[in-house]
């Protein structure tokens, strides 16, 4: 019987409004691998993921791929405000990535800046107001 300790993350849900889009963006801009990208049924399974994790991939969701009814309703509410999703990504130079990335017009967020928590981040938002944080230890 599991008892939770022999869990281990794989995949997270992103919700975005076009999944070639939203391919393009995080492969091409952000830098990801796509892991995926093959039908489902009458819609596709796309992931993507950091170089150096093979082990964690992001689901590249659109709402007609939540089977219910409900559910889908508030991921197309949801997806008409803004998503709202998080993913934090650590990098060698917060300062160089938020560049690279205001540089190939991605959406500021925050500038980047030392927190109290050890750490020099930046953020941004995907084309569907998914936020995308990127930080660096600091010392």
């Amino acid at each position: 019987m599991s008892t939770g300790k022999d869990l281990a993350l794989s995949h997270v849900g992103l919700l975005v409004g076009d999944q070639q889009e939203a391919l393009e963006f995080y492969r091409d801009v952000i830098g990801l691998e796509v892991r995926a990208d093959m039908p489902f049924g009458p819609m596709r399974w796309v992931t993507v993921g950091p170089a150096g994790q093979p082990g964690i991939e992001f689901i590249l969701e659109i709402p007609s791929m939540v089977p219910d009814d409900e559910q889908r309703r508030e991921a197309e509410r949801r997806l008409a405000t803004g998503a709202h999703g998080t993913l934090i990504f650590t990098t060698d130079s917060a300062d160089d990535t938020f560049t690279r990335l205001r540089d190939a017009g991605v959406r500021v967020t925050q500038e980047p800046a030392d927190q109290p928590y050890g750490v020099r981040d930046c953020g941004f938002a995907d084309p569907w107001g998914n936020f995308l944080r990127f930080s660096e230890p600091l010392g």
